[in-house]
């Protein structure tokens, strides 16, 4: 579907947006493309939609160029750019009504589907709508024509929670269709919720692609476990699986990452009171991520 190889972009010959990024995404999949502003996701999309050209390396869309062959894919894809400008005279229906004749289709079905999942009133200016509603125009125009990829730049920008995950569950719809979506964000809480795998860019430059649930096995555990009676810290300080081990009296905590199998083993020697257990913030290991990159 996507086939990026060696993609750079320079600007003036001297400003690297993007260097030697190289990434596939497959039919069907949903996914997450996460970096801090600055990162180059911006540029990466704007290549994919045919809006700039590499200065070296290839964007591969449908097995077409994406910018040399670009008017021959764009209808089949939905794009919401992140610095989103619309008619401020024109409404959402006269808007998406034009870009139909552009299209040669007619959404007016999926228009008022959209817009009531949505909650938009298509008939009032776009100049006059609020920040959240101007991003569900975006969204809509984007998403109407039922198209074979979508490629959304930050696409809950502006979106109360109630919205935000109105728009989860319809791109999981999507991706249940069999259709694709390239999702940009600086909110891994978002994306790792509906994403298949996730690609971490970081100064222009791709650091990594995994799939959530590795992401997650990634993730520490900060464990707790309260016994009857306190316990000697060399009952625990040999196990592998443990780290930042601290016992004070009857209580242990430490950390912990993937299976936590030998230590309940060990803490069933005693009586246990409790055992709690907190799982690493995935936005928290990302961070943790860009600090060893750098």
């Amino acid at each position: 579907m996507i086939e990026i190889s060696e993609f750079s972009k320079s600007y003036s010959g001297k400003i690297l947006a993007v260097d030697k990024l190289s990434l596939s995404v497959s039919e069907g999949e949903i996914f997450g493309f996460i970096g801090p502003n600055g990162a180059g996701k911006t540029t990466t999309i704007r290549a994919l939609v045919g809006h700039l050209k590499a200065s070296n390396g290839r964007v591969v869309i449908f097995g077409k160029d994406a910018w040399s062959e670009g008017g021959e894919i764009r209808h089949r894809i939905g794009y919401l750019p992140g610095d989103l400008y619309l008619y401020k005279k024109e409404s959402a229906r006269s808007l998406i009504g034009y870009f139909d004749k552009l299209r040669g289709v007619n959404t007016s079905s999926n228009l008022k589907l959209l817009a009531k999942r949505f909650d938009l009133d298509l008939d009032r200016p776009i100049g006059t709508l609020s920040k959240g509603n101007r991003q569900k125009v975006g969204l809509i125009q984007a998403l109407c024509h039922d198209p074979d990829l979508l490629i959304l730049d930050e696409p809950t920008t502006g979106l109360d929670p109630l919205l935000q995950q109105e728009f989860l569950e319809i791109i999981s719809q999507i991706r249940d269709q069999g259709r694709t979506v390239f999702l940009s964000s600086h909110l891994l809480d978002e994306v790792e919720r509906v994403a298949d795998r996730i690609g971490l860019i970081q100064d222009g430059r791709l650091a990594q692609v995994v799939t959530v649930d590795e992401l997650r096995a990634e993730a520490k555990q900060m464990i707790e476990i309260c016994f009857d009676e306190p316990v000697s810290s060399a009952e625990f300080s040999n196990l592998e699986c443990v780290s930042n081990l601290n016992i004070d009296g009857n209580t242990l905590k430490c950390t912990t990452k993937g299976s936590i199998d030998a230590l309940v083993k060990r803490a069933a020697k005693y009586t246990v009171i409790y055992i709690r257990s907190e799982s690493q913030d995935l936005e928290e290991l990302f961070l943790d991520m860009y600090r060893k990159k750098d």
